[in-house]
């Protein structure tokens, strides 16, 4: 039986306001943001900070062992280098690679960040050498500029059978490559094209990213006066504000698109896209800014870099969807729909696509059987966490190609693969120790398992502390690496006098071993903060405990397959290989932290869309099997073209060079693709089917307690059975 025929209330509320003034000031709305670009683009750049990490661990013994250098090597003080591997058919020490050689090491020296070069080292087989240039601070915090000269100046030096190549981290900073947020515009593009079928509807999404983008990726720079910001946020904040830009700005015009076909005039149609879509966009876009800022709680200065350069990206386009793109649709009207492209078109008006519609009554006819097959296809996906593995990859994992792969490689090639990672064992010589002790240890360290070389001890200037150099016969990313730095700490412990004679081992490889542990165990801290501060803003959305809580628990098991997709590629093998991996990888410890602050936010953005649709069709008739069918039937197209849009810019990450940023987006589009689909449109049908009216089960007290966010329409009224 159809529904009596009403007239539309128009819409009430702050949001609603701010429609009004972006229909009334439009002009002066679009000139704000066009200004704030021009002398954001214009000024940002001549105050941005230099780009940093501190990647040493607060409290750990590496970073002990790196002050200790620091304070006792002025001169080499960061106790890092950079690699400098070459290969020469006719010797690395003969005339030709000398030639060749020793000019680029004499210019090399004279670089910024760089403070001498150790004496060669010649490969067993006499043609490839190694010369460690020691820098004279920290790898991150050695300019660019440095690795692109000596990147530059290596390929000019090669030639007439020598081959120059080098490693280490400024080298792999200074590489490049290919920016994945033009990848993830493109892909964007062409997916918006797609669902809407128009090239201004499209093209509107679009703008806001852009804006989005130019404004944050500004002042991300700005920000990195202030904090550590390393140099790979900018591509993930970027993406992340690209994908939520769109998504947020496709959710709002399409509501527009489809008051205006209800009949609505244009004010009409922004005042009910923006009190509807625009509450989602805002909640939606709180949430990813509270799982973002989770990061603090991790104790690391360069997630908090990454944290703040996210949210910034995400309030900037929360706020353009918001005001900007009311102002854009003001002025285009209801021309919308113009520059149709036929085979495309579709429509601004039908809402509820009779597929959709047919599959949730599908589902809610038999929500046990599929709420346990679709939790058995989560746990299924999430089954590889068993095997995943933290560490840090190493240059091994680099794009075959560039010149820390190669110089990795050469360095395996001709002295075995633990001198890609050496270790640092550092110890303060108090008057009581005797003159020897260095040198016993030394010998002490040479008859260790798992030790390919130890050097002869090297003593500071003022002779009161002494550097071991220690090769693992393993890679650094090895599993019997980590052991061996495990086994030598707990044997030197009683090899020195306590205090400051006490010995220290330290390096790259064990500073990365020493993150990995200690991001481990704050990770359960951090997962519980957000999943809690989450559940409280949906909460405070939906004011209804168990439709939050679901929320929370489905989106863990979101993550939780994302998790094991990327534990299963990190493997390598067939599946690996289609990325770029084709040996096993361990994953860097910061990307489950990352991926869960990103992805809970993220995933909870189609909750809230999806969920919002629902309460306000709850409220109108107070049937939540029928709520539930009518809020996925009437958002299932924009939240697959959201989605859609969402794995194409993540996906986008497989084009950059660093493993860990393909892993990080293999996983994030795995999360919203399952989110996307198995979640809403078989588990949250399901289960809300199943809970029916105990859905919007809400305690009187704790309705009391709860401050009002006018969440909802305000003329809709209060739930039916509120407080039961």
């Amino acid at each position: 039986m159809p529904e009596p025929a009403t007239t539309p209330v128009p819409p009430t509320g702050r949001l609603a306001r701010l429609a009004g003034v972006a229909w009334r000031r439009r002009g002066r709305v679009l000139a704000g943001w066009i200004v704030a670009l021009v002398a954001i683009l214009a000024i940002g750049p001549q105050i941005a900070g230099d780009w940093d990490a501190d990647y040493s661990t607060p409290g750990s013994e590496s970073k002990a062992a790196a002050d200790r250098v620091a304070a006792a090597f002025p001169a080499g003080g960061a106790g890092e280098t950079i690699d400098v591997v070459w290969q020469a058919r006719d010797g690395a020490r003969g005339a030709a690679a000398r030639a060749r050689v020793d000019p680029f090491l004499a210019q090399a020296v004279r670089l910024e960040g760089i403070a001498g070069a150790q004496p060669p080292q010649v490969a067993p087989d006499g043609t490839i050498a190694i010369v460690r240039l020691e820098l004279d601070r920290p790898a991150w915090d050695v300019p660019r500029e440095t690795g692109e000269a000596l990147i530059e100046r290596a390929q000019a030096a090669s030639g007439d059978g020598v081959r120059i190549e080098l490693g280490g981290g400024p080298i792999q900073d200074a590489q490049g490559g290919t920016q994945p947020e033009t990848v993830g515009l493109l892909g964007a593009a062409i997916v918006l094209l797609i669902a809407f079928g128009s090239v201004v509807a499209a093209g509107l999404p679009l703008l806001i990213a852009l804006f989005g983008l130019g404004i944050s990726a500004t002042l991300i720079g700005v920000l990195a006066l202030a904090v550590d910001v390393p140099d790979w946020a900018t591509a993930v904040a970027g993406l992340i504000g690209i994908g939520v830009g769109i998504d947020y700005s496709l959710l709002i015009l399409t509501r527009y698109r489809a008051a205006l076909a209800a009949g609505r005039d244009v004010p009409g149609a922004l005042a009910e896209a923006l009190t509807t879509a625009g509450r989602s966009v805002l909640v939606a876009g709180t949430t990813v800014v509270i799982s973002m800022l989770g990061l603090f709680l991790m104790g690391v200065s360069y997630l908090r870099g990454v944290a703040l350069s996210a949210s910034l990206a995400v309030l900037v386009v929360m706020a353009a969807a918001v005001t900007l793109l009311p102002a854009l649709l003001a002025f285009v009207g209801t021309g919308v729909n113009r520059l149709r492209i036929p085979a495309l078109h579709r429509g601004g008006g039908p809402e509820r696509p009779a597929l959709a519609a047919r599959w949730s009554r599908a589902i809610q006819r038999a929500p046990w059987p599929a709420a346990l097959a679709g939790a058995a296809v989560l746990l299924a996906l999430a089954a590889p966490i068993v095997g995943l593995r933290l560490g840090f990859p190493d240059a091994g994992n680099d794009r075959a190609g560039t010149t820390t792969r190669a110089a990795y490689d050469l360095a395996a090639r001709g002295f075995g693969p633990g001198a890609n990672g050496p270790l640092l064992v550092v110890g303060a010589r108090p008057a009581a120790q005797p003159d020897g002790a260095p040198a016993a240890v030394a010998r002490r360290l040479r008859d260790e398992p798992g030790v390919a070389f130890a050097s002869a001890p090297r003593r500071n200037p003022a002779g009161d502390t002494a550097m071991i150099v220690v090769v693992p016969a393993t890679a650094p990313q090895d599993d019997a690496t980590q052991q061996l730095v495990h086994r030598l700490r707990d044997d030197l412990d009683g090899a020195a006098p306590g205090g400051d004679g006490a010995l220290l081992v330290g390096g790259a490889t064990a500073s990365f071993i020493d993150q990995s542990e200690y991001v481990s165990g704050r990770l359960p801290l951090f997962i519980a903060a957000v999943v809690g501060l989450s559940f409280l803003l949906l909460l405070l959305t939906f004011r209804a405990p168990v439709v939050a809580l679901k929320a929370a628990l489905l989106t863990l098991l979101s993550v939780g397959a994302a998790y094991g997709v990327i534990a299963l590629v990190a493997e390598g093998g067939a599946l690996g290989g289609l990325i770029g991996i084709d040996e096993e990888t361990p994953i860097a410890p910061f990307i489950p932290v990352l991926m869960f602050a990103i992805l809970f936010g993220l995933s909870m953005d189609y909750e809230v869309f999806l969920l919002s649709r629902v309460r306000e069709e709850y409220l109108r008739h107070g049937d939540t099997a029928r709520a539930v069918t009518d809020g996925l039937a009437r958002t299932a197209r924009v939240i697959t073209a959201a989605a859609a849009i969402m794995v194409v810019v993540f996906l986008a990450f497989l084009v950059a060079d660093e493993v860990f940023l393909k892993l990080i987006g293999i996983g994030m589009a795995t999360a919203i693709l399952v989110d996307a689909t198995i979640v809403r449109m078989v588990l949250v049908p399901a289960v809300m089917q199943l809970l029916g009216e105990r859905n919007w089960w809400m305690p009187r007290w704790l309705e009391r307690a709860l401050p009002d966010l006018e969440v909802e329409p305000a003329s809709a009224g209060p739930p039916p059975g509120a407080g039961r």
